[in-house]
């Protein structure tokens, strides 16, 4: 789904560069809508969704000890 994203804006920053102005904004819309809909996706995930797993903020009670 990435992929599409990045697929969208460079191909809206190939067609702003070559003079397809039209086109180019309506790529970038694309672009957000298709970035919009990654990250809700991504938000409502089964495995991972609402869990943030970069910020973990339970204490377990054990030490954590580091070498």
């Amino acid at each position: 789904m990435m992929v599409a994203v990045f697929a969208a804006m460079t191909l809206a920053l190939i067609c702003g560069w070559f003079g397809s102005r039209t086109l180019a904004v309506a790529l970038f819309f694309g672009c957000l809508v298709l970035s919009i809909g990654l990250f809700l996706f991504e938000i409502y995930s089964p495995e991972s969704g609402f869990r943030m797993p970069w910020i973990q903020t339970e204490i377990d009670g054990t030490p954590q000890v580091r070498s």
